[in-house]
């Protein structure tokens, strides 16, 4: 029942009784009781939950405010489409479909921000389909969650299902990126679809402009950049030369942390320069973390300066980002000999 709303009754005379108006004083006071007895027998959402009633909102809760350490969770190649074969009903397959499985260790991490690599919904990110499955499992996350479009996110044109599903959160339909604070780290979403913003990724184009530009405007100490295809990288599909006027302008800007995804599997690098090349003093660590979900693809060769890697675990990359440096684990689903990685570094 709903709570009763307050009316005013016309200034006339009624004729009623002491009795009647005692009555009448019950009857609400009985209906406002009901009222509120109907409401303390609600049950909330269970937080651990896999399968909300209904999708969830664009709505995004505000980052940690300046200044202070955060925890952030990333992953891509993410959700299985819920018409898939292995999909069923979401409970998924043994080596496919297991985003119920890294959401549930996405939220285990309490995290302050998510960071959706990519590959998000499976296999043409209709909104049908975000709403089916990844909506299902990791919607939970997100009004904490800052996604950047795949490939699989424009496998329809102008990605309408990704810019419909996270909203505003998204960056402008026809760019997909954006930048934000969390704690006393900036990040920024890019979007590797060079062929699908205006001017691609050349050095001029209005997205490495951009860049460029939110670069000097955040002199933060520590700056963190994400988006899906991988400039290197040892998986199936090896190192993409379309980000290298994105990475060069990270470079001279002085980011710390790239996090990628696209091939499925977890690798590490050295700091590097734009040319691959080592370099402590200001090179840039990347993250390929394609372990969302959807499936996991063998090495099939090896790359210079790759110092972890694994295609056999599914899982996600925890962040601890510090006001000087981070430390990052890699949280894999909870079976025995699964593999993990875990370290710590400082920013420029």
């Amino acid at each position: 029942m709903r709570a009763l709303r307050g009316t005013t009754l016309p200034s006339r005379t009624l004729g009623l009784t002491g009795a009647v108006g005692a009555l009448l004083l019950a009857l609400l006071s009985s209906c406002s009781d009901n009222s509120r007895a109907d409401k303390s027998r609600a049950r909330p959402l269970d937080p651990t939950t896999t399968a909300a009633p209904a999708p969830t909102t664009s709505v995004v809760d505000p980052p940690p405010p300046p200044g202070g350490d955060a925890t952030i969770v990333a992953a891509g190649d993410i959700a299985c489409d819920p018409t898939d074969d292995h999909y069923r009903d979401g409970v998924g397959a043994a080596s496919e479909c297991h985003q119920a499985s890294t959401a549930d260790l996405a939220a285990a991490q309490n995290p302050s921000a998510v960071l959706l690599l990519g590959d998000i919904q499976y296999e043409s990110a209709t909104i049908e389909a975000f709403r089916g499955s990844f909506d299902r499992t990791w919607g939970r996350l997100k009004r904490i969650s800052y996604p950047a479009p795949g490939n699989h996110e424009y496998v329809r044109a102008d990605a309408p299902g990704y810019f419909s599903y996270f909203g505003a959160v998204a960056g402008r339909a026809d760019q997909g990126y954006y930048s934000f604070d969390v704690g006393s780290w900036h990040l920024i979403a890019l979007n590797s679809n060079c062929t699908k913003v205006p001017g691609g990724c050349s050095r001029n184009s209005p997205q490495t402009t951009w860049l460029r530009e939110d670069l000097a405007a955040h002199p933060n100490a520590c700056t963190l950049a994400f988006w899906h295809h991988p400039r290197f990288s040892a998986g199936t599909h090896g190192n993409d030369a379309r980000t290298d006027r994105i990475w060069r302008a990270l470079y001279d800007g002085g980011a710390d942390v790239v996090l990628v995804a696209h091939n499925h599997d977890y690798e590490r690098f050295t700091p590097l320069d734009p040319d691959g090349r080592p370099d402590r003093a200001r090179g840039i660590r990347q993250f390929v973390v394609g372990t969302g979900g959807r499936n996991l693809a063998r090495f099939h060769t090896t790359v210079p300066n790759s110092e972890a890697r694994n295609a056999e675990t599914f899982g996600v990359l925890r962040l601890n980002l510090r006001s000087s440096g981070y430390d990052w684990q890699f949280v894999p689903e909870p079976k025995e000999g699964s593999f993990t990685d875990s370290g710590s570094d400082v920013c420029h």
